[in-house]
C-alpha cells in the first residue's frame, strides 16, 4: 500500500480508504501539503475550462491521448503507482483511470480548488495538493509521473524536474509535455502564467543533467505548426497595442478558432499525427513531448 506523508497539522500518517483519507479519527478528501500559485491559480483553471470548452479542445484531447499511448508501453498491475502532476480539471485523470483501472492512480495540483471539484466528481482517486519544487513525497515511491503543461508554470523548472527524478523508482518513467519554441513566447503565454516556452534540445539537456535517460522525444501539432507560428508572430507584433482585456479576448478567440467543426477537423489531423508518431519523431510542433526514464542503477540524485 502506498504510504502518504503526514500533512502539516497532523501527527498520524494518512491512510487511503478507497474513497477518502483517514487520519486518526478524521476523514479528509484531499491531503494538503505545500502550496505555490506563482504560475497558476484558481481563476486560470476556470478560464482554461471555459475557453477550451471543458477539455474538448483538439490539442488538449490529443495531448491526453498521447500520454495514455505512452503509458501503454509498460506493463501495469495493482502495485503500479501513477502520479499525475497538475491534474487541473481532472480530464486526464479520468482517462488514465478508465484505461488503466488496475494501477494505483494519484492526482495532484499546486492549489486546492481544482482538486476539491475533482474529489466530488471522482471520489475513488486519492488527491494531494503540493508545490512540486518542495515535493513532500519520499524518494523512489512512484512508477510513472505524468506532467503535461506543468514545467512552464514553475519558475525553477530544473528543481521541479529533479524532484520528479527523486520520487520516481529506479526504472520509472516521466511523461513530460511543454509548449514548444522559446522564440514564440507572447502575451498568450504571459496571460496563461507561462514562465517560458521550450526548445527541445534545451529541455533534453536539462533532463539528462537531472539524471534521466531519454526514452522518446517528439512534438505534438507538427502539421498545424506553420499556422500556429504565424499567429504567435502576429501576437508579438500586436503586444504593445493591446490592453489586458483585449489580450484576454484575443486568447479566447484563438483557443476557439473555427468553432466545433474546425476543432473536430484539427483533432482528426492530430489523430493521424499520433498514428504516424508511433514510428517517427516530429522535429517541430506546438508542444515538446519527452518520455524520460530513471535508470535502474540510480537510487537518488
Amino acid at each position: 500500500m502506498f504510504k502518504f506523508p503526514t500533512p502539516p497539522g497532523y501527527e498520524k500518517e494518512p491512510v487511503w480508504t478507497g474513497r477518502d483519507f483517514q487520519i486518526g479519527s478524521e476523514k479528509v478528501a484531499i491531503l494538503k501539503y505545500t502550496q505555490c500559485n506563482a504560475g497558476w491559480d484558481a481563476d486560470l483553471t476556470e478560464f482554461h475550462e471555459k475557453a477550451a470548452e471543458a477539455g474538448n479542445h483538439y490539442i488538449d484531447r490529443a495531448s491526453r491521448l498521447y500520454a495514455c499511448l505512452e503509458l501503454e508501453k509498460s506493463e501495469k498491475d495493482q502495485n503500479t503507482v501513477i502520479l499525475e502532476i497538475g491534474s487541473s480539471s481532472g480530464y486526464l485523470l479520468k482517462e488514465i483511470k478508465t484505461s488503466f483501472p488496475e494501477s494505483f492512480l494519484i492526482g495532484s495540483d499546486c492549489i486546492p480548488e481544482p482538486l476539491e471539484k475533482i474529489s466530488e466528481k471522482m471520489p475513488g482517486i486519492p488527491l494531494i495538493q503540493f508545490d512540486l519544487v518542495n515535493c513532500p513525497l519520499p524518494d523512489n515511491c512512484v512508477d510513472v509521473v505524468v506532467a503535461l503543461n506543468v514545467l512552464e508554470h514553475i519558475k525553477d523548472d530544473e528543481a521541479a524536474l529533479k524532484q520528479i527524478y527523486r520520487i520516481l523508482k529506479p526504472g520509472g518513467y516521466a511523461i513530460i509535455e511543454v509548449p514548444a519554441n522559446s522564440q514564440l513566447y507572447d502575451f498568450y503565454d504571459e496571460q496563461l502564467k507561462h514562465f517560458r516556452r521550450y526548445d527541445s534540445m534545451g529541455l533534453k539537456q536539462m533532463s539528462l543533467g537531472c539524471g534521466f535517460v531519454l526514452s522518446k522525444s517528439t512534438h505534438l501539432g507538427f502539421c498545424i505548426y506553420p499556422a500556429f507560428k504565424l499567429i504567435k508572430i502576429q501576437n508579438k507584433r500586436k503586444n504593445k497595442h493591446l490592453d489586458s482585456n483585449q489580450k484576454q479576448i484575443s486568447i479566447k478567440t484563438q483557443i476557439r478558432f473555427g468553432g466545433p467543426i474546425v476543432n473536430r477537423i484539427l483533432f482528426t489531423v492530430m489523430l493521424f499525427e499520433l498514428y504516424l508518431g508511433k514510428s517517427i519523431p516530429y522535429p517541430w510542433g506546438i508542444r515538446c513531448a519527452l518520455t524520460l526514464k530513471k535508470p535502474h542503477w540510480s537510487i537518488s540524485r
